[in-house]
């Protein structure tokens, strides 16, 4: 019979780092990263919003237009579908208990997500460049 080999690591050292899917926490610390981005981002964004309150439809364009905004909106767009994606990703995970269902629900939660990010993404640009 073949012996398990001896390893010189701990069992902290052997699991650290390593979740059941052996990703690790990689998630984990990109939900906080987008989460830090978003708390960074959104003053500016709260800031562009209440330029827009009073505005008719060709001021709000011009403020939109602008690229220092754009680039700011864009930024926080990324971060929340992104957020967005990561969180409901693990909350399907971890109460989808159905491996079809669960499979077809995260397929359903990224289709979501870039198509939010790409639809907010393609407004901004559209704005930004005057068309």
């Amino acid at each position: 019979m073949n012996e398990p080999k001896a390893s010189m690591r701990t069992p902290l050292g052997r699991v650290r780092s390593l979740g059941s899917s052996h990703s690790g926490t990689s998630d984990f610390w990109r939900q906080r990263l987008t989460a830090v981005a978003m708390t960074l981002l959104i003053v500016p964004v709260i800031v562009i919003v209440l330029m827009l309150i009073g505005r008719n439809q060709a001021g709000a364009a011009q403020i939109l237009g602008s690229l220092p905004i754009a680039i700011v909106l864009l930024l926080f767009i990324v971060a929340s579908a992104w957020h967005m994606k990561i969180g409901m990703q693990v909350v399907i995970e971890d109460y989808v208990h159905n491996e079809k269902l669960k499979l077809v629900s995260i397929m359903l939660n990224n289709f979501f997500s870039v198509a939010v990010a790409l639809a907010s993404t393609y407004a901004i640009l559209k704005l930004s460049s005057g068309v």
